[in-house]
This record gives structure tokens, C-alpha cells and sequence, in this order.
């Protein structure tokens, strides 16, 4: 028995917890921190690399770090640390997003699988405007939205927002303030931009849903603008928040308005960008 096994397996008689008949740990266990890649922080996959001293490294890191062992400095060579991916088959971990509704309990390898889909797993913040890394459970990005961001949340299901701009020439990818919509006690997001679709310049109107796409498709909306005796109408379903705005946006799911029509349903001249985009929430029972 190596020096690496010998370790391992003390560790584990240590920190053994019994879990529906199997090995468990918490985060705070010595098996856990085994298994964290040293430079990374994640938690390991095969194949797991050991260095002639015995330090372990993430298949991604060693590369990375090409193929030195961060910790001695040794050359990593190909040797694999099979008795701590043995280990790891044998435990079971509670989701990371426990703390968020989640106590189901997986294999330690199926458990990377599990919490790239988990339902309970943190949104990203849907404010578009800028670059921003918050993430968190729906009532956590409200707040953030609110006092991070200053974005206005509105009750009701029926809504009649007004977007102005002095020089819409000048617009080739501009993104207008973020809306918040509560409505059946669920939130929904207007995001309102300009881009370039080809050569051609348009506006876009779109809604996000709050949650899941299973829950965003219980409900359906509609937008509209129009002048002049003419109208634009879009109906849809809101998309998640899980979709990034951008992926939304380049698959056209929303109320697109060329620019000349944008023009010409605001003051008319050309040279003012000044219309309202009028919306409706509904349930789809």
C-alpha cells in the first residue's frame, strides 16, 4: 500500500458518516477537502493525477499548470491517484444548494451533473446593462435588482411603458432600463434594446420570467406599439432567466420594430425616438 493510499484510507475511517448505509461528508470533512483540486478549489473527476509525492490536481489543472505539481513543483508525469477516485465512488454528498431548497443526496459522481441542472441552483442577476456576476435565489436578486441596479418594480399584469431617445441614429446597441412586473405573485422582466439584426437596425421588446421554464410556461404575454391608426403586436411566452437576455435577443423571440417604424410611430420628424410599448400578462389555464 502506498503512502497516498495509506492516507487516504485513514482519512476516511476518521471521517466516516453513515448516510442511507453509505459513506456521507459535509463540507467542513477531510474526505471533502481531499477531493478539492488544489488550484481550482472543485471538487475532482477522473481522471485524478497524483504527483511521485502524492499531491493531487484536476485533470483541467494540470493542464494548466503544465503538468507541475503546484505543490512540490515535481514533474506530474501520467500517474493516476485510482485509490482516491475508489474513494469517491463510494460517497455520497448532499446538493451545494441544500441551503437553497435542494436535500436531495447523490453519488459522488453523478453529483456534478445533478447541480448543473438543479432547479435550486442560483440565477444569474437578468439586469442587462451591464457585466454583472451577483447570483442568487429569486427573492435575493429583487433586492439586488432594487438597490444594486435602482429598478422600478410595478404591480399589475397590464403595463404601458414610454422609451425616448434624442438621436436614434446615434443607437446602434443601446439597452434601456430593466423593468420588473409583479404579477400572480410571480416577477417578470421587460428588457427593452437596440441592435443591429444583419445590417439593418431595429428595437427589440422582450419578457423574462423569473424562475423556471416550466413555470414561464404557464403564462403568456403580449406587446404592442403602435401610431397612426397602425400596430405592431407580439404574442409569446416568457422565456426564463435561465436564457440569458442576449440569447433571447439574438433569437428574435419578442416584438422587433425596425427603426423606420420606430420612427414613424414616435413624433414623426425622424429625429426624436418617443413611443410606449403597451403589454399583458396572463395565466394560460
Amino acid at each position: 500500500m502506498s503512502k497516498m493510499e495509506a492516507n487516504i484510507n485513514s482519512t476516511v475511517t476518521k471521517s466516516r458518516v453513515a448516510l442511507d448505509g453509505k459513506i456521507g461528508i459535509n463540507s467542513k470533512n477531510d474526505v471533502y477537502d481531499l477531493l478539492k483540486c488544489p488550484v481550482c478549489t472543485n471538487l475532482m473527476y477522473p481522471p485524478i493525477h497524483q504527483c511521485p509525492n502524492g499531491h493531487t490536481l484536476c485533470s483541467n489543472c494540470k493542464i494548466s499548470m503544465h503538468n507541475c505539481c503546484p505543490t512540490c513543483f515535481c514533474d506530474l508525469g501520467n500517474i493516476r491517484c485510482l485509490a482516491l477516485e475508489k474513494v469517491a465512488e463510494s460517497l455520497e454528498l448532499p446538493c451545494r444548494n441544500q441551503s437553497l431548497g435542494c436535500h436531495d443526496v447523490f453519488p459522488y459522481y453523478t453529483m456534478l451533473k445533478h447541480e448543473q441542472n438543479c432547479r435550486f441552483r442560483p440565477y444569474k442577476c437578468p439586469y442587462a446593462g451591464s457585466e454583472c456576476s451577483v447570483m442568487g435565489d429569486i427573492p435575493t436578486l429583487l433586492v439586488h435588482l432594487k438597490i444594486d441596479h435602482k429598478v422600478d418594480v410595478h404591480d399589475g399584469c397590464t403595463f404601458n411603458h414610454r422609451y425616448v431617445k434624442s438621436n436614434p441614429h446615434e443607437v446602434e446597441n443601446a439597452i434601456w432600463m430593466l423593468t420588473v412586473f409583479n404579477c400572480f405573485e410571480r416577477y417578470f422582466c421587460l428588457h427593452f434594446e437596440a441592435f443591429l439584426l444583419g445590417k439593418a437596425p431595429v428595437y427589440i421588446a422582450f419578457l423574462r420570467f423569473l424562475g423556471e421554464d416550466n413555470e414561464a410556461s404557464k403564462f403568456r404575454f403580449t406587446l404592442e406599439v403602435g401610431a397612426n391608426s397602425r400596430k405592431l403586436i407580439w404574442q409569446g411566452i416568457p422565456r426564463s432567466i435561465r436564457n440569458s437576455h442576449r440569447k433571447v435577443r439574438d433569437c428574435q423571440d419578442g416584438l422587433i420594430i425596425p427603426r423606420h417604424l420606430a420612427l414613424y410611430f414616435s413624433s414623426g420628424d425622424k429625429q426624436q425616438l418617443k413611443f410606449k410599448i403597451t403589454g399583458h400578462i396572463w395565466k394560460d389555464e
